[in-house]
């Protein structure tokens, strides 16, 4: 590597953090082609131990983010460009200037005059994007989300913030639909109940509406710890039911949420909703087997799914897509994106129901695209089908 280059643009980075006209560092074009981090971007924020270099380091499912000190940071930046990256961008109000280490490992530098004339906000992003505050909030105290003194826990950022994110989707979907300022939620599968915490606190706090959610887990152990964590929280209208999302009993559903139940339990999830008529359905599926084993088109799509791979991705693609007409079949608007994904699994996609008209039978027109598809890709049944053919 050329040395007087690697060493005059840390030597820029400094004096730009020196002077105060920093303003960001992108590092990309990694040296290991099969490397999971992918980029790393940088900024300066303001936190209780003063100015700081956030690091967000970026990966193909995460994103970790690390605060350092100057000192510390221009060390960090240096062993990143001698290890894992040949590219390097830095952004300051007097010049931006770029990096670039080519095959031969030679450093070259370009400068440009600044794209950016405005100083940068040293606000933390988490403190303004905060959906759920932290402070006084006992359930995230008892679920280990955040310290005595209300601090979040270094190893609990990225449950923090996909309980902020999740609570931003429900937020819009709320704006969309037509619940009454009183109304019943039911989360099948609610594991520890993060998710279901931040969602009585937001509805209940925030929107100042009076919800009644049940969250229902088959693991006694876990019912328990959460009951208890919801009487500690005076969360006086959230209790957790044991039993399986197939059978457990519950009152009448105006909005349902199954986040991550595995294959049909997902469909066990929606026809519950779609039985209980209820308002909203959100569901994020896991798994995608019940489909997959019946595939077998006779076509030239054979040719595709004879790869293990995208047979999977195939499936994952005509399970969720028949479930989203299935939906619309029976008087929803659905709609289908992307969810932040779990530290759990990588399966993101968020399929949302919204109740628009009343229907005695299902849509026939829908019905028979439903056929076809299958005849298509030689499936036979849809799991929730059967399960809709009793009502």
């Amino acid at each position: 590597m050329s040395i007087e280059n690697s060493k005059k643009f840390i030597d820029l980075l400094n004096e730009s953090l020196k002077v105060n006209t920093f303003v960001r560092l992108a590092m990309m074009n990694k040296r290991n082609k099969t490397s999971e981090l992918n980029t790393i971007t940088a900024k300066l924020i303001q936190i209780k131990d003063g100015v700081k270099l956030s690091v967000v380091y970026r990966y193909p499912t995460k994103d970790i983010t690390k605060n350092y000190s100057i000192d510390d940071s221009l060390t960090i930046v240096e062993q990143l460009l001698n290890t894992d990256f040949l590219q390097a961008d830095l952004f300051t109000l007097q010049a931006d200037y770029f990096l670039a280490i080519n095959k031969k490992n030679i450093v070259s530098i370009r400068e440009k005059a600044s794209s950016i004339s405005n100083p940068p906000e040293l606000a933390h992003d988490k403190e303004k994007n905060r959906m759920i505050p932290l402070v006084n909030n006992i359930y995230l105290r008892e679920l280990g989300i955040t310290t005595a003194d209300w601090q979040i826990r270094h190893n609990m950022q990225d449950k923090y913030r996909q309980i902020n994110k999740y609570i931003e989707i429900i937020d819009g979907i709320l704006k969309s639909s037509k619940l009454e300022n009183s109304f019943n939620v039911v989360d099948m599968g609610a594991g520890k109940g993060y998710l279901t915490f931040a969602l009585y606190d937001y509805l209940y706090n925030v929107l100042h509406k009076t919800p009644n959610i049940i969250g229902v887990e088959l693991r006694q152990e876990l019912v328990v710890y959460c009951n208890q964590i919801a009487q500690l929280s005076s969360f006086t209208n959230l209790c957790f039911k044991t039993g399986t999302i197939k059978d457990v009993e519950l009152p009448k559903t105006d909005m349902l949420i199954a986040l991550h139940a595995c294959d049909t339990a997902t469909d066990d999830a929606v026809f519950r909703g779609i039985a209980s008529d209820a308002k909203i359905i959100i569901c994020a599926p896991c798994c995608h087997k019940q489909l997959r084993k019946q595939m077998n088109p006779t076509d030239d799509l054979s040719l595709i799914s004879q790869f293990g791979i995208l047979k999977e991705r195939q499936a994952e693609l005509l399970t969720d897509g028949i479930r989203a007409l299935l939906l619309e079949a029976y008087g929803y608007k659905t709609k289908v994106f992307e969810f932040i994904a779990t530290e759990h699994t990588p399966k993101n996609v968020l399929i949302v129901g919204l109740k628009q008209k009343q229907i005695k039978i299902p849509c026939a027109n829908i019905l028979q695209k439903i056929e076809n598809i299958k005849r298509i890709h030689g499936i036979e049944y849809h799991y929730l089908e059967t399960l809709l053919s009793k009502l």
